[in-house]
């Protein structure tokens, strides 16, 4: 799952404790600022899928740390390209 709009003094162990009401969470990745170690704002959090669709349901919108959390389903199979169709060369 994405996490969003994550407060800069968001730490694994918060998010952890936050989503761990819906279930077992697997794993958490943060993204930190390199020079400072504060979060970014975003993570992403791994977690069963019937659990993962309850904590998206009860955490979308909740306020964490003074700011509202958008949750929502990351598809972590598809690769992560951007763009569209490539285009051969002639």
């Amino acid at each position: 799952m994405f996490v969003g709009n994550l407060p800069s003094d968001a730490s694994e162990d918060g998010v952890r404790e936050l989503f761990s009401e819906f279930g077992t969470v697997r794993s958490i990745q943060l993204a930190s600022d390199v020079f400072t170690g504060r979060c970014r704002g975003f993570g992403f959090i791994e977690m069963e899928g019937h659990e993962a669709r309850a904590a998206i349901a009860g955490l979308d919108g909740k306020t964490f740390g003074g700011k509202s959390l958008k949750v929502r389903y990351e598809d972590t199979t598809r690769s992560r390209g951007r763009g569209g169709k490539k285009r051969r060369r002639r």
